[in-house]
């Protein structure tokens, strides 16, 4: 990537701003993620400083209850929000699967380096040997914490037991390979192994035609939140951003945002850029949502020609009316009904 001085801005005085403070969570998968970002800018800037300032979220701190039992949305974000909106921090690294879908209102999210491998993938315990989910005898426990990952196991695997689990992903290992496990696997986005040297870990990879597994909506993606007037750093950071990333992941997010408000809920994605007989690109995009218990479900697959922001939004928005065609929204109603009465 060539170096560029910073870009100039109406907002405000590149000259007068050489040092920028990135914020994230402080485990080991967040800050390396992080160093990513900063790594990205600091070679396309060089004559700038990017510090980075880590913090522990509410997520963090609580490694128990189960993520579906929690009732807040921004579990991973808001103590770092905060800091951004005081303007202690000029920029946030997340794990994009972790962000809402509804931001603060002076908040955005920039664009995106390139996506990392978004397929979930399947752990098994050492010492067992390669299992399918459909090879797994009777009553096998799989180890996850993701509504959306044990809806679509009850739906194509009934016979498995899905047990919560939380930690980091080296908590999670550990708690996979325990000699008094009662695991026999554990579902991990591939992202996160892959980011840390944990390939070899990786079982299978799961998608729509291995193991029929749709991930989250923005997994392997890193959203970059900034300040919604902070036009100098949208600008930087469109230096180093990578279009169908950040395109294919604000159509996922629309998709997300327009069925069910960034709750959590059992909906996977798979999107794709494929050619045209033209050989102009479009977005395909498969979705997924299915109840609870895996008894009812709704699927599609959409292509759209998307160039733009906008056409990113509105392409989600057309993917979750096909859902809702389909029976996603009595789907997620009784979910919702469920919840509340609980």
């Amino acid at each position: 990537m060539a170096s560029a001085p910073p870009p100039t801005s109406s907002a405000a005085n590149p000259a007068a701003q050489k040092t920028f403070t990135i914020g994230t969570r402080s485990s080991k998968l967040a800050l390396y993620q992080t160093n990513q970002v900063q790594a990205a800018l600091k070679e396309a800037w060089p004559d700038c400083e990017f510090k980075i300032l880590s913090r522990e979220t509410a997520g963090d701190l609580n490694t128990v209850i189960a993520l579906r039992e929690f009732t807040t949305k921004n579990l991973w974000t808001q103590e770092l929000e905060e800091l951004l909106m005081a303007g202690e921090v000029d920029l946030i690294v997340h794990s994009l699967k972790d962000v809402p879908t509804l931001l603060p209102p002076s908040c955005i999210l920039g664009p995106m380096l390139k996506r990392e491998d978004s397929r979930d993938v399947l752990v098994m315990k050492k010492g067992l040997p390669n299992m399918s989910f459909a090879e797994m005898p009777e009553g096998s426990v799989v180890g996850t914490s993701s509504i959306r990952r044990t809806a679509q196991l009850a739906r194509k695997y009934p016979h498995l037991k899905v047990i919560d689990v939380r930690g980091n992903i080296g908590t999670r290992l550990a708690k996979l390979d325990a000699e008094d496990s009662p695991f026999t696997c554990i579902i991990l986005a591939a992202a996160g192994l892959l980011r840390l040297d944990l390939g070899d870990r990786i079982s299978q990879y799961l998608e729509s035609k291995t193991g029929g597994m749709l991930y989250a909506v923005g997994q392997g993606a890193l959203g970059i939140e900034i300040r919604k007037d902070d036009q100098l750093m949208h600008s930087m950071l469109s230096g180093v951003g990578h279009k169908e990333t950040t395109l294919a992941c604000l159509a996922e997010r629309s998709l997300l945002r327009k069925l069910e408000g960034g709750c959590s809920a059992p909906l996977g994605v798979e999107s794709e850029w494929v050619r045209d007989a033209d050989g102009s690109s479009k977005l395909r995009m498969r979705s997924i949502v299915v109840s609870v218990n895996g008894a009812e479900s709704a699927e599609v697959e959409v292509d759209g020609h998307i160039d733009s922001a906008q056409a990113a939004e509105d392409f989600g928005v057309t993917v979750a009316n096909e859902l809702v065609v389909k029976g996603a929204g009595k789907i997620l109603a009784e979910i919702q009904h469920n919840k509340q009465a609980a």
